[in-house]
């Protein structure tokens, strides 16, 4: 069996998103908390930064800086392609076991209440999406860009995240790993 994993350009930040449906591991509370979501898509950040809703100078700064994190989880009844456009919105295939490596992934990475449920930061920017405190800091060389190439990694697909800040380098890797799984499935 093989999973969809979505890659996301939102210009300079990099997302990641999941067929709901696929979800079957340490990702199912996540996935109840947005009943109807066909589609999960993740997003790392600095904390401060990303809950934003007003953002100055200083807090660009200080996101600089190793800082306290957060992931913005965003629950789509649409494709990835339809919120974000297709030009913006890689798709790949993943393992079953890749799929589980990343969920497990995922869940370790969310700070956790103490019923274990993942610590909510309050409600998203939009509809159906809402912010939760992670774990591991952000900075200048530790972006979400970096995340989102870890995440991938994670998954078993052959991306480095080694010097990766911005998100054409996540983007630039993700295309050709279409390509080559194009190929490959052409044969």
């Amino acid at each position: 069996m093989t999973a969809t994993l979505y890659v996301i350009d939102r210009g300079w930040h990099t997302d990641i998103g999941l067929q709901a449906d696929e979800i079957t591991g340490a990702l199912v509370a996540l996935k109840d908390r947005f009943p109807g979501a066909r589609y999960l898509t993740l997003g790392f950040g600095e904390r401060a930064f990303l809950t934003s809703r007003h953002v100055t100078v200083g807090t660009t700064l200080r996101a600089l800086l190793p800082s306290r994190s957060a992931m913005l989880v965003t629950g789509l009844r649409a494709s990835p392609d339809a919120a974000f456009g297709p030009d913006n919105v890689v798709t790949l295939r993943i393992t079953a076991d890749g799929l589980a490596r990343l969920e497990y992934t995922l869940w370790h990475g969310l700070e956790r209440t103490p019923l274990g449920q993942p610590a909510s930061l309050g409600p998203g920017p939009y509809a159906g999406s809402e912010f939760y405190a992670a774990l591991g800091t952000y900075d200048a060389f530790d972006t979400c860009n970096t995340w989102t190439a870890t995440m991938l990694t994670t998954a078993g697909l052959p991306v480095s995240a080694s010097g990766v800040i911005f998100s054409h380098q996540v983007m630039d890797q993700a295309r050709a790993m279409a390509r080559q799984q194009s190929l490959i499935g052409e044969r």
